[in-house]
């Protein structure tokens, strides 16, 4: 499971250094792909096969299914750490989430996030009003 927020910074090559804590689980390879709100999700191999394995169950019918389809897998991309543990981050993505040297790469569960430094602090900032708020029928038995 992947948890926390670094703060790793990306080289002139487009490459960053992955969290010590997520090596172990990435070091077989990565998928990153265009993640929701402009950040890059990257997916363990295996996580990410089983993800597109549950994406392809969707109806074929469903425009909506389709749409979520192309984009996902359009903009996917394996990549293998090198012996530094770093991983370049494609230039398309890198475009896509807006990310410049500083960046936020944060665990999510089952995939790691990285951001743009700052776009991740405004989006913070802005739903920890809206954390504060949820109420139990977002996440059924949580609370």
């Amino acid at each position: 499971m992947f948890l926390g927020t670094y703060s790793p910074k990306l080289d002139d090559k487009g490459r960053i250094i992955l969290p010590a804590k997520f090596r172990d689980e990435l070091a077989g390879g990565v998928v990153m792909t265009r993640g929701q709100e402009n950040c890059v999700y990257v997916f363990s191999t295996r996580e990410f096969e089983e993800m597109h394995e549950k994406i392809r169950q969707a109806p074929v019918t469903s425009k909506q299914a389709r749409d979520y389809l192309r984009v996902f897998l359009s903009g996917a991309s394996p990549e293998t750490p090198d012996k530094q543990n770093r991983i370049t981050i494609p230039h398309n993505l890198r475009s896509y989430a807006g990310l410049d040297r500083e960046l936020t790469v944060i665990g999510a569960g089952s995939r790691a996030e990285i951001w743009d430094s700052e776009a991740w602090e405004t989006y913070l900032a802005e739903q920890e009003s809206v954390f504060s708020d949820t109420a139990e029928e977002v996440i059924p038995g949580l609370f």
